[in-house]
């Protein structure tokens, strides 16, 4: 697929002309380990007691570096921060945020710390969307000019989810949302399965990446094993990962970062031990593409899903798999469409506006950094390394300042020396309290967050949590200060 510059197009229905988002494919950053924890960031909140001195840094050795696609790769323990890491503008970046000028009924912001379950969007993703409507909408591969930049917005958006996925154009596919397009695939795996085949999910995962491959080995008589979890940190326990497999797994599905406790998995060691099996990998992104940068090659996984509304976008969802994959299996689908890939994997008229926007947000996040004159991957990179740089200081903020408040338990890695290790997503709950009603009184001052399993059924089941309503999910992202953490730690100290 062609991704170089496409024809300028009128932006709106006055004809003004914008120049078409490019992307280049040509080079992609380097990949190594990166450093643990983060500065200590200044301005504690007084009812907060400092953690004292941090623990001095570490490394984490890789996977072997003789087998292929086994390198450490970015979302492997956390994004790899290269130095210098570019210092993020708030002022500017919240700026381009309409939601955040909001003002609640006391008089001020409220904060939006629900960024786990969908991120606000900036002016450029709003003004792209209500483009594609004000150019004039049509169908696509017509042989008139509406027709044709619809054409354009299509290939526009493959092109920028490969940047952003790690992935070739020719293997992007579009859909509703994850959930949907990895339920669209599981039901094509699922005939690739024979009795006594097994498949891999784990009890960290959203429900998305779970049920299409339990459905999918139930219809084919496969078995279906578990990958159970610590209990101490709420990370993947290796060895139940590796006596999960076998020579008879065909197919293994985790997740690159939990969005129910943060954790970030050690990918790349799990796609290792996968693939000494033989096993198709399949890795859920779609919390992770909030925080770091996917690699779906680099990683030397086979089918990733994430979803442009957790990383600033519209809703929409993305599937990077393999061609060999997308060329094997057999789609579903209608007679007249398309069979060449990866459009035979797209059921119906596309949400056009959704992908004009996603091209908008691609461009967003790869302009954070201000890196100019590089590929648009490069400069996504170098994004995302200002993200993980800023959102551990939000983390190491909380994380110090939760632990000073009694009555209020945290599940997940609570370690500041691990901030590679984990999201700024966190769940909690206040003693004697039942979630729901911990978030209606965060509410009432002004602090908006989760509560419940947000599909993570497995996690809040093995935790012992789900019966009695789940937990408080609180989550922030880049755009967030570290006065809106103090917020929050002070609403929850009010509480408690």
């Amino acid at each position: 697929m062609d991704c170089s510059p496409k024809r300028r197009r009128p932006s709106s229905a006055t004809g003004a002309l914008e120049p078409s988002i490019a992307s280049s494919r040509d080079s992609r950053p380097s990949i190594g380990t990166g450093r643990r924890g983060g500065p200590t960031p200044p301005g504690r909140h007084p009812s907060f007691r400092p953690g004292g001195t941090r623990t001095p840094e570490r490394r984490r050795d890789g996977p072997p570096d003789d087998r292929p696609r086994r390198r450490r790769c970015p979302v492997a323990a956390g994004h790899a921060v290269r130095e210098p890491v570019t210092v993020l503008d708030l002022r500017s970046i919240r700026a381009k945020f309409p939601a955040l000028a909001r003002i609640g009924e006391d008089g001020k912001p409220p904060v939006l710390a629900d960024a786990p379950g969908g991120s606000q969007v900036p002016d450029a993703v709003i003004e792209a969307v209500a483009g594609h409507y004000r150019r004039g909408m049509s169908n696509t591969h017509g042989v008139f000019a509406t027709s044709e930049e619809t054409d354009d917005v299509i290939s526009e958006a493959r092109c920028a989810a490969a940047d952003l996925t790690g992935a070739d154009p020719g293997e992007i596919v579009f859909g509703p949302n994850a959930t949907t397009l990895l339920f669209h695939l599981s039901r094509s795996f699922s005939k690739t399965l024979e009795p006594g085949d097994e498949v891999v999910v784990t009890r960290l995962d959203h429900d998305a990446n779970v049920r299409p491959w339990i459905l999918a080995a139930a219809d084919a008589g496969a078995t279906v094993r578990w990958v159970d979890v610590r209990e101490d940190d709420v990370t993947i326990d290796i060895g139940s990962f590796r006596a999960a497999l076998s020579p008879r797994t065909k197919l293994v599905a985790f997740t690159l970062a939990s969005n129910a406790v943060g954790t970030i998995p050690p990918a790349a060691d799990l796609v290792a031990i996968a693939k000494d099996v033989g096993a198709v990998v399949a890795v859920d992104a779609v919390h992770l593409a909030q925080h770091r940068l996917p690699d779906v090659h680099g990683l030397g996984a086979d089918i990733l899903v994430c979803s442009p509304y957790k990383f600033f976008g519209p809703h929409l969802g993305i599937l990077a798999a393999r061609r060999r994959l997308l060329e094997m299996w057999t789609p579903y689908k209608l007679i007249p469409a398309s069979d060449g890939t990866p459009e035979r994997w797209e059921t119906g008229t596309q949400n056009h506006e959704g992908l004009a926007g996603l091209v908008a947000a691609v461009e967003y996040l790869a302009g954070i950094a201000g890196a100019a004159g590089t590929s648009r991957r490069a400069r996504l990179a170098a994004s995302y390394d200002a993200i993980a740089a800023h959102e551990k200081t939000l983390a190491d903020r909380f994380l110090e300042g939760i632990a000073t408040l009694p009555g209020v338990r945290l599940w997940g890695i609570s370690d500041r020396v691990r901030l590679d290790e984990r999201t700024p997503t966190f769940a909690i709950r206040v003693e004697d309290e039942h979630p729901a009603q911990t978030a209606k009184r965060l509410a009432s001052q002004g602090i908006f967050v989760w509560d419940g399993d947000y599909y993570a059924r497995e996690i809040m089941v093995r935790l012992g949590l789900f019966e009695s309503g789940g937990a408080v999910r609180i989550g922030f992202c880049h755009y967030h200060t570290g006065g809106e953490v103090d917020r929050v730690l002070q609403a929850l100290a009010d509480l408690s």
